[in-house]
């Protein structure tokens, strides 16, 4: 079994090294010692969210934090292409399901986009709260699924925002039903950035299909069925990354 992982600031690492003693507190620590039980002895990872872990031995465990005595330390490559999943907001939370499943799957950014047919509105604190809803989901599936780099969350885009930034450069792939092309069967650049569209429960409007093709995105679909919001986008991440990344 994998050794638990638990994240720390940005950047709290760089000066780590093989030898030295690192404090967990904290919410990561009082999770640690008060609801995982964590013991002296056992080994564990500390990572940064940005691709530096370091793994070694609990020496001591307090009230609400744990000492860990440093063995090892590794800094994780970020991934090329990296991995974008734009995800339409979408009702219940069938869009917390799928950005859930997409860090699982690889996702290196997710863009939560309000599409013309979102039911829901992102606007004002509801908006906020939102996001850090959002924010929230994607560093616990980070900590769930062992991973060193958490995705980056962007803020919320509208369609002319989205059509802009698949305009600016990268590959985008529209998933959609009726498209003639699959997913699969597209050769993936290596590097620079892969954006997959995912549209809202109503589906994406025949405007703003258009206005991505104008940006230069390309309209694939998966295979025969046809998939939810909520998972569309990890389904398309497995495809991309049985492609490029699990050899």
């Amino acid at each position: 079994m994998s050794l638990a992982l638990y994240l720390v600031a940005a950047g709290s690492l760089d000066a780590t090294s093989p030898g030295d003693l690192v404090v967990l507190d904290g919410p990561e620590g009082r999770h640690a010692v008060t609801v995982r039980r964590t013991q002296r002895g056992e080994r564990l990872r500390l990572a940064d969210g940005a691709g530096r872990v370091v793994t070694g031995e609990v020496e001591s465990v307090d009230r609400a934090e744990l000492s860990l005595r440093v063995d090892a330390v590794e800094a994780d490559p970020e991934p090329s292409p990296r991995f974008v999943l734009v995800q339409a907001l979408a009702k219940g939370d069938r869009d917390d399901q799928a950005i859930e499943a997409a860090t699982e799957l690889g996702v290196d950014e997710v863009v939560p986009w309000q599409a013309g047919r979102s039911i829901v509105q992102w606007r004002g604190e509801r908006g906020d709260k939102a996001w850090r809803k959002w924010d929230a989901v994607l560093v616990a599936a980070t900590k769930q699924s062992r991973r060193t780099r958490r995705p980056h969350l962007a803020p919320v885009v509208t369609t002319a925002g989205l059509a802009s930034r698949i305009a600016a450069g990268g590959t985008a792939y529209v998933l959609h039903e009726d498209a003639g092309v699959r997913l699969a069967a597209q050769d993936l650049p290596s590097d620079g950035e892969v954006l997959l569209v995912v549209g809202p429960e109503g589906g994406i409007s025949p405007d703003e299909l258009e206005a991505f093709r104008v940006a230069g995105a390309h309209t694939v679909r998966l295979g025969d069925t046809v998939l939810r919001s909520s998972s569309a986008g990890p389904a398309a991440l497995a495809v991309l990354s049985a492609a490029a990344r699990w050899r």
